[in-house]
């Protein structure tokens, strides 16, 4: 696992809107018309961009997988953060969604504890090459990396079938809420 740079920014996104493509949660967002697929690689550059203000972004050697962190500690309201707002809004979620987004965020918000943690936004690999342990070596890495700086993992998925991949990495629900899908909250 490497750190990605600002050059790896569409690579990250082109993984990401093909792993996320059908999720429940990233649709809930996204307008389901001709642009959704745009919008989704929108919501992905974005979530790059964030993680790379207050996170961190990581490929897999093979540049078949990536991971987005983000530390909620270090995140700040900069003109850069309200640039990359305003520019998802436009371009991804639209206006239409932005009050069901900030509902939703405010719910999650609650319900997400307020301490220092790696909060896991994305983990996605090539859907060709899912099921080849890329994601499990993913997984290794960030538990290594978290539990050397001290911090726990946190992370959503709306995926019930992601659950026991999840558990075997020692990740626990600790609460649900409802969308019109289940999002799952864990922590490790």
């Amino acid at each position: 696992m490497k750190k990605a740079n600002l050059n790896d920014k569409s690579l990250v996104a082109d993984i990401l809107t093909a792993a996320f493509l059908h999720n429940k949660s990233v649709n809930y967002l996204i307008p389901q018309d001709g642009l959704k697929m745009f919008r989704i690689h929108e919501l992905m550059q974005y979530s790059f961009e964030i993680c790379r203000l207050f996170g961190e972004v990581f490929l897999c050697d093979d540049r078949k997988g990536c991971v987005l962190l983000l530390y909620p500690e270090l995140k700040r309201t900069t003109f850069r953060s309200v640039w990359l707002d305003l520019k998802l809004i436009f371009k991804g979620i639209g206006l239409r969604n932005v009050f069901k987004a900030i509902k939703r965020e405010s719910r999650i918000n609650d319900v997400r504890p307020d301490q220092r943690m790696a909060y896991l936004w994305f983990i996605g690999v090539v859907p060709e090459y899912q099921h080849f342990g890329l994601g499990k070596r993913l997984m290794e890495e960030v538990i290594v990396k978290t539990v050397s700086e001290n911090r726990q993992i946190f992370l959503e998925t709306s995926t019930i079938e992601n659950l026991p991949w999840y558990r075997k990495f020692g990740f626990e629900v600790y609460d649900e809420l409802t969308f019109g899908y289940t999002l799952f909250f864990l922590k490790r």
